[in-house]
């Protein structure tokens, strides 16, 4: 066991100089942790180096955050999963499907349109053009952006990942609370789940030990991505943690500690496939499959300056947190420790 562990260690070492990779990588099984190491700088001008328990952003890693927090009112009672948007909310959607439904909205099955298409918009920071970044910082603030479009397809016609939908997840979340989305997961879901280095930051505010996002360029230079995200997270994604927080996320998941084990069902059901034919979507999470089996529960979020991926695999219960504050990296360690582990 020891020769396979140090085997490890040298091919994941030489993976992340070959990519040059900074940030951090988090591996857990059973029986506690089998790897952690961090890479490369949180602060590139002051050459701090990122540590283990370094926050990183996660983009859209934290659309489980809602769509749990959203499981979490179905079984108070307070919504229901065929809820429709047009009874749960009065923000004016003029050409929305009424049809639509929370379930609609968790599957990216909904139509609606998205305030980014990844389809039709390469670059994420073209946005910020017309609309500054730094007046991005509540829920509320992306509507503009999408509810006045028209409807892409019918509500449940396919599977289309959609950023919108899970912003008007979170404005749901925020009538039926009567609190801001995030201090209803920072409550609800990081403090059960004991997360108590994670929160959704202001990135004119951002706490100790917290990455910078770094935008390579082709001729060697860089820029940090302040200007290139909102400045604050919300549903949609954008919160910070530490890859071991991220970790004890999926632990308390799965041990029916933030949704009970029928729920926990529910989430992780493959309700709808997506163009990928081992990629099924479930409530906030990717589900791959294989000969009808269920390998791998994951998440994963790209935004200017931020790659992130991370893994619960069923069978063996082991956990992998790949965290980057660049734009590329986690899902080459990802596939690597899979072979290997």
């Amino acid at each position: 066991m020891k020769v396979k562990n140090v085997e490890l260690e040298t091919t994941l070492a030489e993976k992340v100089s070959e990519i040059n990779f900074s940030g951090v990588i988090h591996v857990e099984n059973r029986t506690g942790t089998i790897h952690t190491s961090a890479h490369g700088f949180s602060n590139r001008a002051e050459s701090i180096p990122n540590t283990t328990n370094t926050r990183f952003g996660i983009a859209s890693g934290c659309k489980l955050f809602t769509a749990i927090a959203i499981c979490q009112l179905v079984e108070r009672g307070s919504i229901s999963f065929q809820s429709k948007l047009s009874n749960l909310l009065n923000h004016s959607f003029p050409h929305f499907d009424r049809e639509v439904t929370v379930h609609h909205l968790l599957t990216h099955s909904s139509g609606i349109p998205d305030y980014f298409d990844e389809d039709e918009m390469d670059d994420f920071e073209e946005l910020w053009v017309k609309n500054p970044m730094y007046h991005m910082r509540q829920l509320e603030d992306f509507l503009p952006l999408f509810q006045d479009q028209q409807m892409k397809f019918n509500p449940g016609e396919k599977f289309h990942y959609n950023n919108a939908g899970y912003i008007v997840l979170g404005l749901i979340i925020e009538k039926v609370t009567g609190v801001s989305f995030t201090d209803y997961v920072e409550d609800h879901i990081f403090k059960p789940a004991r997360m108590d280095d994670s929160g959704y930051f202001s990135l004119d505010r951002l706490p100790a030990n917290t990455a910078l996002g770094y935008i390579d360029k082709e001729d060697g230079s860089w820029k940090t991505n302040n200007y290139s995200i909102p400045i604050k997270g919300g549903a949609d994604g954008g919160a910070y943690v530490t890859a071991s927080d991220m970790a004890k996320l999926w632990q308390a998941l799965m041990n029916g500690k933030l949704v009970s084990k029928v729920m926990l069902a529910t989430m992780t059901t493959p309700w709808i496939q997506s163009d990928n034919e081992t990629d099924w979507y479930g409530y906030g999470l990717w589900i791959e499959k294989s000969e009808d089996k269920i390998v791998k529960y994951h998440v994963m979020g790209y935004d200017p300056g931020v790659s992130f991926a991370s893994g619960h695999y069923p069978e063996s219960e082991m956990i992998v947190v790949i965290s980057s504050n660049k734009e590329r990296g986690p899902h080459k360690l990802m596939y690597l420790l899979e072979d290997r582990i």
